[in-house]
């Protein structure tokens, strides 16, 4: 197997996930340990991370970039895809679950264990910021945020006037 077989098993994947039944790998994760042995470049993970089409690519790239990236590049690479929105199938030892991608980005980016596997420790956010690695981090709601506050300051100027 080689990169461009990986992308054709992995443009298959149907759902996510780590172990189910009698511990049985799933074959998201299965392609995730493939990766690990393969260790494809760098442009070829973020060319997976970023097709649109194909969201259980995207989620296997995340789960190699969090497993094998320096934590400042983890955030930069993944947090951008804290705004896909779109469900995700996820199997595991106690059956199916619904999630969403932005879910799943966030626990590659906040928890201790995702899939069944225990992820490196990495540097929170926070310290990142601290240590000046990262620029504080700009919310995707803070537009409408703002523009719902100047909505109520103009309805409570027009009552007061």
């Amino acid at each position: 197997m080689n990169a461009a077989t990986l992308l054709d098993r992995a443009t298959e994947l149907t759902y996510i996930g780590g172990q189910y039944g009698n511990q049985k790998p799933t074959p998201f994760i299965s392609l995730v340990l493939k990766m690990l042995q393969l260790q494809p470049e760098r442009d070829i993970i973020l060319a997976y991370l970023e097709d649109p089409e194909f969201k259980y690519l995207r989620a296997l790239a995340a789960m190699y970039i969090r497993l094998t990236w320096n934590a400042a590049d983890v955030f930069k690479s993944l947090e951008p895809f804290m705004g896909d929105f779109r469900k995700l199938k996820v199997r595991g030892m106690g059956g199916w679950r619904l999630s969403h991608m932005d879910e799943f980005i966030d626990e590659l980016l906040t928890k201790e264990r995702v899939c069944d596997i225990a992820l490196p420790r990495m540097m929170t956010r926070a310290m990142l910021e601290d240590a000046e690695e990262l620029e504080p981090r700009e919310s995707l709601l803070g537009s409408e945020l703002e523009s719902e506050g100047e909505d109520e300051e103009m309805e409570g100027g027009e009552e007061g006037g």
